[in-house]
This record gives C-alpha cells, sequence and structure tokens, in this order.
C-alpha cells in the first residue's frame, strides 16, 4: 500500500497514558481496532446520545496465531495476512477521517519472540501503531463493551471471551443498594488457551469424543482454581458470551440462513440449548461444519474446540442462561474513549 504520510501522522499521533491516541476529535469520529489470535476487526463510530453510531467497520479472519504455539513466533505468511487487512483498516480510518483511535493486539502479540518486528513491520507499511494489552486490560474492555447485555433485573454474570490464543473469565455484579450504578468487576482470571491454540493442540478437523474430553480437561485444569473461589453464590446470575464461538452456536441455533447479527446479538438461550447446539456440532463432519453459512470454511476447524472451552466453563459455572454478545473489546475502547472526552456519560 501507498502510504499517506498524513494517515501516519494522525495513526501514530502521541499516545495517552489510558492507550488511546491523543488526537483532534472535533469531527467526532472514533476507531478501534482489535488485533486478535484469530481476527482483525474495526469499528469506527461517532457519539450519538448515551450511546454511539457505528460508520464503519471491517472483520477478516487472519489466524495471526498460526503455528506460534508450535514455533513460538508469527509465521511469515500470517503476518502477510495481517498487513493486508491492516492496510484495508487504515484506508478506513483515513476515509472516515477518524482522528481519536486506540489501536490493540492481543494475545498473539503478547506470546510471539517476533513480535516487535511484527509490529514494526505494521507501521511501517501501513502506518498503524499497534498497542499490546495486557489480560487484565483485555478483559476490562470486554466488560465495558457487554454490559449494557446485564439482565437488569439479575444480579451480575460470568462473562467469557473466548479468543483464539487466550480465554477470559470475568465475574461482574451489581450493588443492590445502588440500582443505577455501572456493574463492577468483582474477580476475573485469563488462561493461556484459545480455539487456535487447542485445536492445533488436539485436531479442530476430525474430533472424537476423546480428543473432545481430552480439551475440556487441558481447560477445566486452567478454570478450577477461579471457580473454586469465585464459582458459588450463583443465583439471579447468567453466563454472558463474547467470541466467535458463542455468536456461531446462536447463529446454528436459531437455523439463520446466513449470519445475521441483528438477531445474534442479545439473543438468550437456557442451558439445554447449549447442549443441543454442541451436539449438533459435534455429530457434524468436518466438511458438514465448512458447508454451514454460520460457521464456513474459516471456522469449520476452530468451533468444536470453542465448544469444548465453553462446556468447561459451563460445568464450573452451571448456570441456566446464556445472552450471546457480538460486541466486545471493539466497543469497549469506542466506550472508554468517548468517556474520557466527555461526549458520552453512559452506554
Amino acid at each position: 500500500m501507498n502510504e499517506d504520510p498524513r494517515l501516519r501522522e494522525g495513526l501514530q499521533a502521541r499516545a495517552s497514558p489510558s492507550g488511546s491516541v491523543a488526537a483532534d476529535t472535533r469531527n467526532g469520529v472514533y476507531a478501534a481496532l482489535d488485533l486478535g489470535t484469530n481476527n482483525c476487526r474495526l469499528l469506527i463510530a461517532s457519539p450519538a446520545g448515551d450511546g454511539f453510531r457505528v460508520v464503519d467497520s471491517f472483520s477478516r479472519i487472519i489466524r495471526l496465531g498460526e503455528g506460534i504455539s508450535a514455533t513460538g513466533s508469527i509465521s511469515e505468511a500470517a503476518i502477510d495476512r495481517a498487513v493486508a487487512a491492516l492496510s484495508i483498516c487504515s484506508d478506513k480510518i483515513r476515509y472516515r477521517k477518524a482522528r481519536r483511535l486506540r489501536l490493540i493486539a492481543t494475545e498473539a502479540c503478547r506470546a510471539a519472540a517476533n513480535a516487535d518486528s511484527f509490529r514494526a513491520r505494521v507501521a511501517a507499511e501501513t502506518g498503524i501503531r499497534l498497542e499490546v494489552i495486557d489480560r487484565e486490560t483485555e478483559a476490562t474492555l470486554a466488560v465495558i463493551g457487554c454490559s449494557p447485555l446485564l439482565d437488569a433485573r439479575g444480579r451480575g454474570a460470568i462473562l467469557f471471551d473466548i479468543g483464539g490464543g487466550s480465554t477470559e473469565l470475568v465475574r461482574i455484579e451489581r450493588d443492590p443498594a445502588e440500582q443505577n450504578a455501572p456493574p463492577r468487576i468483582k474477580a476475573w482470571m485469563s488462561i493461556p488457551l484459545g480455539v487456535v491454540t487447542l485445536a492445533e493442540h488436539f485436531g479442530g478437523r476430525d474430533v472424537t469424543e476423546q480428543s473432545y474430553a481430552d480439551m475440556m480437561r487441558e481447560v477445566a485444569q486452567h478454570v478450577a482454581p477461579f471457580a473454586a473461589e469465585h464459582g458459588s453464590d450463583l443465583h439471579d446470575m447468567h453466563m454472558l458470551g463474547t467470541s466467535g464461538t458463542v455468536t456461531t452456536l446462536a447463529g446454528v441455533h436459531l437455523n439463520l440462513s446466513r449470519y445475521d447479527r441483528r438477531r445474534i446479538d442479545g439473543v438468550w438461550m437456557n442451558g439445554s440449548d447449549v447442549t443441543a447446539v454442541i451436539q449438533r456440532l459435534r455429530g457434524m463432519s468436518y466438511q458438514e461444519r465448512a458447508n454451514n453459512s454460520c460457521i464456513s470454511i474459516e471456522r469449520a476447524d476452530l468451533v468444536l474446540a470453542g465448544c469444548a472451552i465453553l462446556d468447561a466453563i459451563r460445568d464450573a459455572f452451571p448456570l441456566p442462561r446464556l445472552r450471546v454478545a457480538d460486541r466486545g473489546l471493539r466497543e469497549g475502547m469506542l466506550v472508554e474513549m468517548m468517556r474520557e472526552d466527555g461526549v458520552l456519560r453512559t452506554c
């Protein structure tokens, strides 16, 4: 891509202590980019009332973390895929004239030995300077992005974010004495296991009863200490899931002919719904999963690893209801930046 020096100046502006980019926000356009282990996602929005209006977006599966668990480094092929996707993102940011930005990377860039050189190449070729956030920040942004989907009549939720290279778990609670108070994070944890790492280790195309059980067991060992300390007193709580895994499950559950975010984001599933759709997916061949419009070939070898992570979490936190969120880190970043700028009070 031919780099526009004005874009570089905008994307590489002085970073504020929170990691966002200090820039002129008079045009009211904000951009949030999340470069994960599996996906590259961009959301561009403007404040609107007590929320925001999306003006542009981008999402592409790039599998940045492919092979990292074996080699310790991001592969050249993955770097090429990421640079191509990020070039599109930088074009969109420039076209929409977004000047208030946060551009983050997560587990793949935390784990890879060549993450610094990868980020340098991204900056040189696209003008995007990636901020590698820690796991606590990742969990916090997920809570900010998803908290509008908390049951208004409930006490709180166990939020989970199943990523490509890590999974975050957060216990969120409201103070019953303060009805309008925002939810607070009571406890959180992150495990270095996601759909890409599990599928690479145990196999994702042809998943047997034994390999599925092995994946669940691996996840359960990491989750058990957190569940032992924070898995009791769950009355009036529900599960709140944000990830490609749960949105895919919801799409299959609803028998959608194609994925439709408007029908997915905020949908409720009870425990028997979740069990039934996971059993349905486990009964499919790889090709049948690839042919399903809500899964596609891009997720066909990853979705059962995600199901195993979800089943391990469900065993640890036996809650009867799950609310599905097609939102997360990008929305959390947008809300946080707009609140910092005083243009958004609640969301």
